[in-house]
């Protein structure tokens, strides 16, 4: 399979599994939108919560650096530059929602 089929199919099915993990962040956050701190802790430490959530974060940082990626395969012109970008964004979309669990477990 070539590269870019690849990459074709893994954005389209990231896109199709954050669908249900955007329902459910959005009806939980509407349900602590007005919950005081405690609430809040309560939520994320629950241990469904937690790892739902982070499954949230890295499907959805992963389907925008292949988003991002895709836009400098097209616009960017030089394989070095380009080769460089990518490796950028795709490592910052590892450690970025690392660094947000790791956080987020700490509470």
């Amino acid at each position: 399979m070539l590269s870019a089929t690849k990459k074709w199919l893994s954005l389209k099915l990231s896109s199709v599994v954050m669908v249900p993990l955007m329902i459910w962040f959005l009806l939980k956050f509407v349900s602590i939108y007005d919950s005081n701190y405690q609430n809040v802790l309560e939520f994320f430490s629950d241990p469904a919560s937690a790892i739902i959530f982070s499954l949230f974060i890295f499907i959805t940082f992963f389907n925008s650096a292949l988003t991002i990626s895709e836009i400098f395969e097209d616009y960017i012109n030089s394989e070095k530059t380009r080769k460089f970008a990518n490796m950028t964004v795709y490592l910052s979309s590892f450690i970025i929602p690392t660094i947000t669990i790791i956080t987020l477990y700490k509470l």
